[in-house]
């Protein structure tokens, strides 16, 4: 039997340029220290600089900070634009970034409902920015980070901003489904193309991150209580990052590839193959959602 994946098994990235969403913190910090510690050259894309630049001391080697707001399209191309023309060649897009929020419902800049906007419009947009730099680069690849709350969405796509009937947490598995749709439909136009640029995903199960306590800060304190209980079922950040790296750097992995915890309902255990929600394997479906994020965003692309 085959031992299991580790980082260990990362290879060599010197000379690669590696671009994480959402880099000070949780499972994108590690990401972007893994990837640095391997020797990538490695742009932490952060909202809060601040907290990039404290990130990129902890994590040393070659890396840069950049500001980027994915609830704002014109963050998001004042961002690419920059990022395009100081690196030509970009080798790996990690889609890193997330929130979910408990409260009520909220927008990006742009009318979007925050946990769409944010999880996945922002993320398209920016890899449909980014495509000529990643497509100038050999093996290049795109991850998405899915959620096993995607499993239990659903795409309405006569509501998709939530505004007849919000809450928070369908809200947030929607965007999940979404991003996830994303990704395997960015993997179908990949190789419809022909293009040598890999879509890949993977989702970190149930982890122990920050973002459990940021969605529950606004109930006071009996929220917080509620979320250090669900802390106490989670795995640690650094096992559930492993899907994610693996997808980022594994030679053996395919476009259109999933990886997730194979444990109970994978929300921990050891790293396999993760099952889709059945809307995100739908081509019927996730063509209609990226026509639908093409006309919202503006961005069109494959």
């Amino acid at each position: 039997m085959r031992s299991a994946w580790t980082a260990d098994r990362i290879p060599d990235q010197h000379g690669r340029v590696a671009v994480v969403t959402g880099a000070n913190s949780g499972l994108g910090l590690l990401t972007a220290t893994e990837l640095a510690g391997h020797g990538a050259r490695v742009v932490l894309a952060v909202r809060d600089t601040a907290a990039g630049q404290a990130a990129a001391h902890r994590i040393g080697g070659d890396v840069e900070v950049r500001h980027l707001d994915l609830a704002s399209l014109a963050s998001v191309r004042a961002f690419a634009e920059k990022l395009s023309a100081d690196h030509p060649v970009i080798d790996l897009l990690v889609n890193n970034a997330g929130l979910v929020l408990l409260g009520p419902r909220r927008t990006t800049a742009d009318g979007f409902e925050l946990h769409l906007g944010t999880n996945m419009l922002g993320h398209f947009a920016l890899t449909g920015l980014l495509l000529d730099n990643l497509t100038a680069a050999p093996g290049a690849r795109v991850v998405s980070l899915s959620s096993i709350t995607h499993k239990n969405a659903h795409l309405d796509f006569d509501d998709l901003m939530c505004e007849r009937n919000y809450k928070a947490t369908e809200a947030y598995g929607r965007s999940k489904l979404a991003t996830t749709a994303f990704g395997i439909e960015l993997d179908r136009r990949l190789r419809a193309a022909g293009s040598s640029v890999l879509s890949v995903l993977a989702h970190p199960g149930l982890t122990r991150t920050n973002l459990t306590p940021r969605a529950w800060e606004h109930r006071g304190r009996l929220g917080q209580l509620i979320a250090r209980g669900g802390l106490l079922v989670t795995q640690p950040v650094e096992q559930g990052v492993l899907p994610q790296l693996r997808v980022a750097t594994d030679p053996e992995v395919r476009g259109g590839q999933f990886f997730g915890p194979g444990g109970p309902g994978e929300a921990r255990g050891r790293m396999v193959e993760a099952r889709l929600n059945r809307e995100a394997s739908d081509p019927a479906i996730t063509r209609r959602l990226w026509e639908t994020a093409e006309r919202l965003t503006g961005v069109a692309y494959l």
